[in-house]
């Protein structure tokens, strides 16, 4: 690419140049003019010292004015001072032979006249004539003048050159836009079979997955000239000024044609129009209407391409997504288990890795996760490596940078007394057992004791692969795990002393159970018929819902339906750990002395009833109640999962 040039900055600079250059030389031509009046009037001298010289015979002439009387010294040295009333002065200069003249007071020139007069008004003019300047051109992005310029930047190698190498996990995005990258580097294959190449390009994708990154890349690919610009940059107070700024960009876009103007956050200024309350706002919709003037009205824009990003297409105006304007629609979705690995090998390129690092694991047991997020996991894990002093960054490290990004950090400060440990390993314990003994269920990845976030334990549950979509059986497995906390402690410590710990996995098992019932049509009596639609909009960072028109007899009846569906994994729950309560309080007392099991040990405490190290040690917890017992020491040991933690944690 050129190397960023700023074309209004430099005739700013120019002429503010100009004027201290012309202010500096009249204050030098004054300054001249009072040095040199002072030069020749001489040094100056008291009175006093006048009349001694006189006595003495030194002075050989004077010239005497009203406010100053210089002469010379028989020397040849020039003199002057300032007259007192003195009456006898031509007497004593006639006494001692000094010859003496009167002087008229001196008058400035016209020249210094005009210069002083003139000088205020000059520089008035001056500054007056530099803000006009400045109006008519616009005064710069920056400038005090500068409401009407466009705020894009123009994106060069300097600010970090990115190219399709560094976009993983989104092959299906990158391919789109390749075209548009093959187009500007030979327009002429395309031209010559008619075909034209699409003037807009929408990026439509969640939060992090990489729709900046894309454009930066077609940037760095393509090797012309890429300006960069945030929705919100279009809009101001004043209406009017966003139009204004729409219409320079695409003035310097067509002196740089072609050329790619990439627009982050369009939907801040291309929200449906009318939508707001009242007539909606007149100055964001002024701007959209001069930008979708811009991109296909009257006069043709060629060469320019336009890649635009957001998150919210739903409330975009149906005019800027129409053919002609935003061609088309790049999806960039969050990446699966193939993308998610590949976007960690190339974060992982800057970091120095210990050989039991395994990015296909932590790919799968990242579901979910966009490329920010993963970006951020390798960071969270090269962070932990340094404060533990370490070379490489190990897949302990990773481990604890997942749980930590998952989870929250660990809460190793909350104290927590014997009773609630208890209560907190069976009712773990009895979501693992549930999700072992269920054929549906995911494996498990790990079971723990230790707080982290808002929850005081964690089942964690990872698939073998991405699920796009849910079966019958599934559900019903995963609303009996979500059961299995809760009915372990009321089949443990009784039905007194359930406790309120079950809140989440309730809300969950609900949720899903409404889902089934009025969306996915997986009720018998209600039939696949749809009784709650989604709604656009979110609050709080849940998706709001609302029932379509329905009697009251079909509500009582999705009402009834609900409760059925949690109470038969409920019931689905108690048979399993009813059925196996020796390894309910095996796992239980198992993980009050370690905290942490991964899901291989959980699989071989259940089958073996002991587990065996690699360091030989084995792991063979009591299969005694712990109900009434004190907790056991926990055992200071390297697990799976990072160093160990510490006794009460």
């Amino acid at each position: 690419m050129n190397d960023e040039k700023d074309p209004q900055g430099n005739p700013w600079i120019k002429s503010a140049m100009i004027w201290a250059g012309v202010i500096v030389a009249l204050l030098l031509f004054v300054s001249m003019f009072d040095s040199r009046t002072a030069s020749s009037a001489g040094a100056g001298i008291a009175y006093s010292e006048f009349r001694a010289k006189v006595q003495e015979g030194q002075v050989k002439d004077v010239a005497i004015a009203a406010d100053r009387i210089s002469g010379t010294l028989t020397s040849g040295q020039k003199f002057s001072t300032v007259p007192v009333n003195d009456p006898g002065l031509t007497g004593l200069l006639d006494d001692y032979n000094v010859k003496y003249s009167g002087q008229a007071e001196e008058q400035p020139s016209f020249w210094m006249i005009l210069i002083y007069q003139s000088l205020p008004f000059l520089l008035i003019l001056g500054i007056a004539f530099f803000v006009l300047r400045q109006m008519q051109k616009g005064g710069g992005a920056g400038g005090a003048m500068g409401f009407g310029k466009s705020k894009a930047k123009l994106l060069t190698e300097k600010h970090g050159k990115v190219t399709f190498d560094d976009v993983a996990g989104i092959d299906e995005a990158r391919e789109e836009l390749q075209e548009i990258v093959e187009f500007l580097k030979d327009p002429s294959k395309f031209a010559r079979l008619g075909g034209k190449i699409p003037k807009g390009a929408l990026l439509v994708g969640s939060p992090g997955t990489g729709k900046t990154l894309l454009a930066r890349a077609i940037a760095g690919e393509a090797g012309v000239p890429f300006f960069t610009i945030s929705g919100s940059d279009f809009v101001e107070m004043f209406v009017g000024v966003g139009a204004s700024r729409v219409r320079d960009m695409f003035e310097q876009a067509k002196k740089n044609a072609p050329c790619i103007v990439f627009i982050d956050e369009i939907d801040a200024v291309g929200r449906h129009r009318g939508a707001g309350l009242g007539n909606g706002n007149d100055e964001r919709e002024q701007t959209l209407n001069q930008l979708l003037v811009e991109m296909d009205g009257f006069e043709a824009n060629e060469g320019i391409i336009i890649v635009a990003a957001t998150n919210r297409p739903d409330v975009l105006d149906p005019a800027l997504l129409r053919p002609g304007r935003f061609d088309r629609q790049v999806v960039v979705p969050r990446p699966d288990i193939e993308g998610r690995e590949k976007i960690l090998a190339v974060h992982m390129k800057k970091v120095p890795l210990a050989p039991d690092v395994n990015p296909r694991t932590i790919a799968r047991g990242t579901p979910g996760f966009s490329g920010a997020d993963l970006a951020n996991l390798v960071n969270e894990a090269a962070l932990m490596a340094a404060r533990r002093g370490k070379r490489l960054v190990a897949m302990d490290e990773f481990e604890a940078a997942k749980d930590k990004v998952m989870m929250g950090s660990e809460r190793r400060s909350m104290v927590m007394t014997d009773d609630e440990k208890k209560m907190t390993a069976y009712h773990e314990a009895g979501h693992a057992i549930v999700a072992v003994h269920e054929p549906a269920s995911d494996p498990i990845h790990k079971a723990t004791i230790i707080p982290r976030g808002r929850a005081l334990g964690m089942v964690m549950r990872l698939p073998e692969r991405d699920s796009y979509s849910y079966h019958r059986d599934k559900m019903h497995a995963n609303m009996a795990v979500a059961m299995g906390g809760r009915v372990a402690e009321e089949i443990i410590f009784g039905y007194d002393k359930v406790s309120s710990g079950a809140s989440g996995d309730i809300q969950y098992a609900t949720k899903l159970a409404r889902d089934m019932v009025t969306q996915w049509g997986m009720s018998d009596k209600l039939g696949p018929l749809q009784y709650e639609e989604q709604q656009g909009e979110t609050f709080l960072g849940y998706s709001q819902s609302q029932r379509v028109h329905m009697s009251d007899e079909t509500a009582k009846l999705i009402d009834k339906e609900i409760r059925g569906l949690v109470e038969q994994g409920y019931a689905r729950a108690q048979e399993i750990l009813k059925g196996h309560e020796d390894q309910l309080h095996l796992l239980a007392n198992a993980m009050l002395e370690y905290e942490t099991l991964s899901g291989e040990e959980i699989k071989t405490l259940l089958d073996k009833g002991e587990i065996t190290r690699d360091d030989g040690t084995t792991i063979k917890p009591s299969t005694i109640p712990a109900v009434g017992s004190s907790i056991p020491k926990t055992r200071r040991r390297k697990g799976p999962f990072g160093d160990p933690s510490p006794a009460g944690a």
